[in-house]
């Protein structure tokens, strides 16, 4: 039997089996002694012990496609990251370091401004404008009106998502007004795990019909950057990609080299200062690292 695990708690895992629905399950002990842990989003192959119970064992983890340390998930599609695009006033340097970390994993992220109810039209534009080049989706959401929503609900069908962002920006709004017929299959869920009134403090993975799944995951106020060397970081920017043998140094990294394209295109608006900006300060943060 063929399933993936959506939550993990105190040594059991909650395995969806289409068609069956949630099993509880144990890892097998040659997990433990290979020091292998299963992870939310594995995909696993699984012995029913009780069938009336819906229990069962894990006998083996499927291969991986990806997985994630923070949050630790495996088999991701896409991450969404969330930010308000009133209140809390977005914090780009933070998304661009959320956005750092999948890129370097390769896996798309898709940036959402939620809360745009209050914000004026040509704001939300140039907020958008600061991603137009990343390479990145950018969608504009508000519960209260519905803006954005079907557009965004497109964008998760068929995948498994990671959606994050710090505490506050409406992310469990955002799940609420994405797919309120799945409280149906999250209420399963919540009597079977003993699950409270939702707080997110664990990784948890919803499904949502279709082969699609949402992982929410605990806010984040703060992100390591990626460990890398600092003249690697210049190639996780498409923006600057275009640029590259423009500059007048081969091997530029755009930020005290003369005569360089990317620092005349930041300077021509042709990229986000902000995102430029950020930019030196990762490069800077990990040039420091390098050096202890």
């Amino acid at each position: 039997m063929r399933g993936k695990i959506i939550r993990g708690i105190a040594g059991f895992y909650y395995v969806y089996v289409p068609g069956t629905g949630l099993v509880e399950c144990k890892a097998k002990g040659a997990f433990r002694n290979q020091n292998i842990k299963p992870l939310i989003g594995d995909d696993v192959l699984l012995d029913l012990t009780k069938q009336e119970t819906l229990q069962g064992n894990i006998v083996e983890i499927l291969k991986r496609k990806n997985q994630l340390i923070r949050p630790a998930v495996a088999n991701i599609d896409q991450a969404v990251v969330i930010f308000a695009a009133s209140y809390p006033k977005p914090n780009l340097n933070l998304l661009d370091r959320f956005w750092l970390m999948m890129e370097t994993q390769g896996i798309p992220t898709i940036i959402c401004f939620n809360k745009t109810d209050d914000k004026k039209q040509d704001e939300l534009e140039d907020l958008a404008g600061h991603y137009k080049k990343s390479g990145s989706r950018v969608c504009m959401t508000s519960t209260v009106t519905g803006d954005g929503i079907e557009t965004l609900r497109g964008c998760l069908a068929g995948r498994t998502s990671v959606f994050a962002g710090p505490s506050g920006v409406g992310k469990s709004s955002v799940m609420n007004a994405l797919f309120p017929e799945a409280n149906m299959e999250t209420g399963e869920i919540s009597e079977k795990i003993k699950r409270g009134k939702h707080t997110t403090r664990h990784s948890e993975l919803f499904y949502l019909g279709q082969d699609t799944f949402v992982m929410d995951t605990p806010g984040f106020t703060s992100l390591v950057l990626p460990d890398m060397e600092k003249e690697e970081l210049r190639e996780y920017y498409p923006e600057f990609l275009q640029y590259h043998d423009e500059c007048r140094f081969l091997g530029c990294v755009h930020i005290s080299e003369p005569d360089c394209r990317v620092k005349r295109a930041v300077e021509e608006k042709e990229i986000s200062m902000k995102r430029y900006e950020n930019y030196k300060q990762f490069f800077e943060e990990i040039n420091a690292r390098k050096k202890y």
